[in-house]
């Protein structure tokens, strides 16, 4: 059990705080949206059903990618949560075609919305939850590629580097931008269905909203099934390792290497050039130096090294 718990505090801590935010925004979504029978708020309803499932989903693939590799599964289970967001992208996707299809029914035949003032109130705290929802997925990939960004810098810098940040913050930052917008298209239109006599934006944000969600759907499922089929490292986080190694005075040259992003975490492989003239005691005693060393990376998971001779050549451009 302790082991659980310890996995548990391991976790994507955006994506437990977004499930637990979207799942009270879509109770009170939902009770508004059958009180005053608006289709923008059902849409946005919708809308925080599916990102509180999607990151529920999130957080526990997050949790599983942390167990320790096996003899059956010696590199980890980093991927399994590239493997869970798929399964969120499926569940954005029926969502969609859901508060798609209730758009078009609006447009066909517009319906009066009641309760002005809930439906305005509602969506006033949904803008409110979702942007801090943001601004904490921004913190974490600013946190997570390690960043140097401070106050508004986080925004520019979380979205630069959204890329490179672990696929449940990915989704959660996507997902949070699309569900704030969303709210925003919900609340004019819900402000001109009262005010004006303009009766289809009800219909027209709702199907907005369809269109958000699958544009999420769509980024999160590209960038997790190039997460499944392997993805290697970005530049920085190469020439990074690379520094590392080259911070053993015994190395001259890197002949060849491969990182391969599994889950949030990378896997690094690499041919090592040492000096020459040292003994085989030697030689291992400094692999093992440089195992060390990458293994005190946090994003490094797992490290396979091979040794060789300096042949003279310089195969490695060092950053």
């Amino acid at each position: 059990m302790s082991n659980f718990w310890a996995l548990v505090k391991k976790g994507n801590t955006s994506s437990a705080t977004a499930a637990l935010g979207n799942t009270g925004l879509a109770v009170i979504k939902a009770i508004a949206a059958s009180v005053s029978g608006s289709g923008t708020m059902f849409a946005s309803a919708m809308h925080s059903v599916a990102d509180a499932v999607n990151q529920g989903f999130v957080f526990v693939g997050s949790v599983l990618a942390e167990r320790q590799p096996t003899k059956r599964f010696p590199t980890g289970f980093g991927r399994v949560v590239n493997l869970f967001c798929m399964i969120a992208v499926i569940v954005v996707t029926i969502m969609a075609y859901e508060t798609f299809h209730k758009g078009i029914k609006l447009l066909k035949h517009p319906e009066d919305a009641s309760n002005f003032w809930l439906n305005f109130g509602v969506l006033l705290v949904a803008i409110v939850i979702d942007g801090s929802i943001l601004i904490k997925a921004m913190k974490e990939i600013v946190k997570e590629t390690r960043s140097d960004a401070k106050g508004i810098g986080i925004i520019s810098s979380a979205i630069r580097n959204a890329g490179r940040a672990a696929p449940p913050t990915r989704l959660v930052f996507y997902e949070d931008v699309v569900a704030t917008l969303g709210q925003v298209f919900a609340l004019v239109a819900v402000i001109l269905a009262e005010f004006t006599s303009f009766k289809l934006m009800d219909g027209i944000a709702t199907i907005l909203i369809s269109f958000l969600m699958i544009g999420v759907a769509y980024k999160v499922g590209y960038d997790n099934m190039v997460g499944l089929i392997g993805v290697a490292a970005p530049k920085d986080v190469e020439d990074r390792i690379g520094q590392i190694i080259f911070g053993i005075p015994e190395v001259t040259d890197i002949q060849k290497m491969r990182i391969v992003q599994e889950g949030r975490r990378y896997h690094v492989e690499a041919y090592i050039e040492l000096k020459k003239n040292l003994t085989l005691a030697e030689a291992t005693a400094i692999k093992d130096r440089i195992t060390e060393a990458l293994l005190k990376d946090y994003d490094v998971s797992d490290v396979t090294l091979g040794i060789l001779d300096d042949n003279g050549e310089v195969t490695w451009q060092r950053a």
